[in-house]
Order: C-alpha cells, then sequence, then structure tokens
C-alpha cells in the first residue's frame, strides 16, 4: 500500500491520524521497544554479583571485569550499528529488527547458563553486534512519518524506551531476589523474544512512495558519509550525540559513591536507586512536549536551549550536600535531556535522504555507543583525581559548550536564509 506521504503539508500532518497502519506500527513497536529497552537493562544491576558468584574472586578482580563484561556490548555496538543501518535500508527494517530481538534473545538466554566470566563477556560482545533494535525502530517510524510531526510521533516513541529503562533494574533485581541470576537471564530472554513476536505478526512495513528522486536513490556509503560532510549542521548534530553521552555518562559510575558521601551508607542502595530514577522520569514527562515543541519552532534551536539548560542544571551540583538536592538536580536534568534523542532523530528525518535513514542513524547509533564508552572512564577518573564536584562542573561545561557549538553552527548556515550552504540536498556523484 502507497503513502504519498508528500503532496501537501496538510496530508502529511493528517496521516497519522488517518491512516491506521501507521498509527498500529507506533502502537506496536512502542511496546516492542519498551520491552526490550526493559530486559536490556533488567541484569544491568547485577552483572557483578553475577560474576562474583561463578568463583572465589577478589574484589578488584569483580570490579575489573563488572566493567569490561559491560563496556563491550557497547564496543561492539559502536562498530556494527551503521552496517545495520544500511542493510536495513537495502533489504527492509522489519526483517532487521526480527533479526536483532532473536540475537539479543539467544545471548540473554545463553547468559543463564555460563560458568566462566570469559563465557559471560564473550556473550556480551555477541550481544552488542546485533544490539540496533531500538534505532531500527526510530528509522521503521521515522520513514512513515512526516517532516511536519516526526518530533512528536519519535518522542512519543521513545517514552516506551524510557519506561522499560526505568521499569527493568526495579524488575530485574526483583526477579534476581527470587528465581536466582541465572534463571533471571532466562525470563528476560522470553520478554524479548516476545518483542520479536510482536514485530512479526503485528508490524507492517509500509511501502512508502515519495516525489524526491533522491529519496528513493540507492547511495554508496562513500556517498553518504560525504553527503553528512557537507551538511555542517547535521554533522555537527550527530558528533553531539557522542558529546553529550560522555557527558551524561561521566556521572554514572560515580553516583553511587557520591549518594553515600552526602547521606551516608543507610538503605544505600534505594536512594541510589532514587537518584538514578529521577532522571528518567523527568524523561517521561517532557520527552513527548519536547518532540512537539521541536515540530512547531525548528529542531535545531530547540536542541540548543536543551544543551545550554541542562549544562546550567548540572553546575549546582558541585555544591549538593544532601541527597534530595541530588535528586531535585537529576529530574531536572531528565526534563531537559529528555528530548535530546527524538528532536535528534527527528532533524535527521528531516534531512537526510529516505534512503539513507536507517545508515544515518546508525552512525547516530555508533557516536552514542562511543559516549556511553568514554564517559564512564572519564567520568571516575576525574573524580578520582579532583573529586566528585569537579565531575559535575566538567560535565556541566561541557554540555554547555555543546550547546554553543550548535548556536554558531545554526547562526551560521540555518539562520541564515541566504548562505550558499542552507538547504543543500545534493550527494556527489562521483
Amino acid at each position: 500500500m502507497n503513502l504519498q506521504f508528500l503532496q501537501c503539508q496538510k496530508e502529511g500532518l493528517n496521516v497519522i491520524n488517518t491512516h491506521p497502519g501507521v498509527k498500529r506500527n507506533l502502537v506496536i513497536m512502542w511496546f516492542a521497544n519498551f520491552f526490550i529497552s526493559g530486559s536490556m537493562t533488567m541484569v544491568v544491576p547485577f552483572i557483578s554479583l553475577y560474576i562474583q558468584s561463578m568463583g572465589n574472586f577478589s574484589a578488584s578482580y569483580v570490579q575489573t571485569w563488572s566493567g569490561l563484561t559491560f563496556a563491550v556490548t557497547f564496543i561492539s555496538a559502536f562498530i556494527f550499528a551503521p552496517i545495520w543501518g544500511r542493510v536495513g535500508d537495502r533489504f527492509g527494517r522489519k526483517r532487521l529488527m526480527v533479526m536483532s530481538a532473536l540475537g539479543i534473545g539467544i545471548s540473554v538466554f545463553l547468559m543463564g547458563f555460563v560458568t566462566a566470566v570469559w563465557q559471560l563477556f564473550l556473550l556480551r560482545f555477541l550481544m552488542g553486534i546485533v544490539t540496533g533494535f531500538i534505532p531500527m525502530s526510530q528509522a521503521f517510524i521515522a520513514t512513515q512519518t512526516p517532516k511536519e510531526v516526526a518530533g512528536k510521533v519519535l518522542g512519543t516513541l521513545q517514552t516506551g524506551t524510557i519506561t522499560g529503562s526505568l521499569m527493568g533494574p526495579l524488575l530485574g533485581g526483583a526477579l534476581a531476589d527470587a528465581f536466582g541470576y541465572s534463571s533471571t537471564f532466562k525470563w528476560v530472554a522470553i520478554t524479548i523474544f516476545i518483542s520479536g513476536l510482536l514485530v512479526i505478526f503485528g508490524v507492517k512495513e509500509m511501502k512508502v512512495t515519495f516525489s524526491k528522486e533522491e529519496d528513493t536513490k540507492n547511495y554508496s556509503r562513500k556517498e553518504v558519509l560525504q553527503y553528512i560532510l557537507r551538511k555542517p549542521i547535521l554533522l555537527i548534530v550527530l558528533l553531539m550525540s557522542a558529546l553529550v553521552q560522555i557527558a551524561h555518562f561521566s556521572v554514572q559510575p560515580i553516583l553511587s559513591l557520591f549518594v553515600e558521601e552526602i547521606h551516608g551508607p543507610v538503605n544505600l542502595a534505594f536512594f541510589a536507586g532514587i537518584a538514578f530514577s529521577a532522571t528518567g522520569v523527568g524523561n517521561l514527562l517532557m520527552t513527548r512536549r519536547w518532540g512537539m515543541i521541536g515540530d512547531k519552532h525548528g529542531y535545531t534551536k530547540v536542541l540548543i536551549i536543551m544543551l545550554f539548560v541542562s549544562g546550567l542544571v548540572y553546575l549546582p551540583g558541585m555544591f549538593i550536600t544532601s541527597i534530595w538536592q541530588l535528586v531535585i538536580m537529576r529530574f531536572l536534568l531528565g526534563l531537559f535531556l529528555g528530548g535530546v534523542i527524538p528532536i535528534r532523530v527527528a532533524y535527521i528525518r528531516k534531512e537526510a535522504p529516505l534512503s539513507t535513514q536507517g545508515e544515518v542513524l546508525g552512525y547516530d547509533t555508533s557516536l552514542r555507543f562511543f559516549g556511553n564508552i568514554i564517559g564512564p572512564m572519564l567520568g571516575g577518573t576525574i573524580a578520582a583525581t579532583w573529586g566528585f564536584s569537579s565531575v559535575f562542573l566538567t560535565t556541566g561545561l561541557l554540555l554547555i559548550l555543546c550547546g554553543f557549538i550548535m548556536l554558531v553552527v545554526w547562526l551560521r548556515y540555518e539562520h541564515e536564509p541566504n548562505t550558499k550552504h542552507s538547504h543543500s540536498h545534493t550527494f556527489s556523484s562521483r
């Protein structure tokens, strides 16, 4: 079934509400992302405890291998995300999502049977290779969404991911306490397989036709990279993926230790969990709203505002002396950082030809995973050298710097309507 999304703006704005197949796909992908995100985060709280249960290891051994086992998934995902994005553009994103769910599910299921740390490490590496379900779902929904409402729709989709990531650690901890670590991996695998079944039987890959020739042509990887490099704002938006993740994840490894410093050891896990979750709650409340604001006022301008304000919110972290000050700061951070991902994806949906959406989003995802790798190492190093307060200072300044870079590039290439760089949509013919 063909959808002529780009005949006119009015038709584009109404298609989500009038075409049942598109709306159904969005609803089903919301639940599929909820299950995938929840499943992926269920096992995070007890990976170190699972490693500890495999033998009589020293504390340093457990800490080292916990970090390596956690990071290796991001490393392999960083390498393979653009590859899967390109494959999805060529052969269909539904197939790739099913393969991803199957691969993740099998990897997690086998984790319940490991007897050595290296086996867990290897399976986490293999899981990273096929970890592309959520970014592929974003490309899948984005290509069926009119540009005028992309922020709202992708923000709605993102709430599924956020909700799953909030509930996952809580449910994972409860399952581990009730059934043990090994059994929890097997239960988690079942929920991942459910996501795959939802896609197989519930999602229909719409055949979308567009008026622009560039949206239907196939381009080489070199041409896609040339296109990105020739669009300065798109390039910076992609680079922001890494810098924002570095800033956000730099605080993650030291957050529990910081909670212990300002609150003490009493109910440490509970209060650390509240501090972690506060950002997710803020994300959940504002993600869709930021998408709608971006649709109305422009994605670049909204992204600039979010980066500046997020940086300013982080700076008072240097002076925090109580747990509730930390929770409030994390909640406010979530309110403003929550829209960064859907706004970026909506911008890519607007700027990149439809036949390259998956590959460009693959580069975006790859850079995010790169930030996930660098951020914790940077934050831990800064905290060990200059103390916890310095992490909040450097993180805030990094986000403000990101906002400043975005502002300069926006003023140079987008705000000036007559600039020769504005709205260039051509690939190199070489």
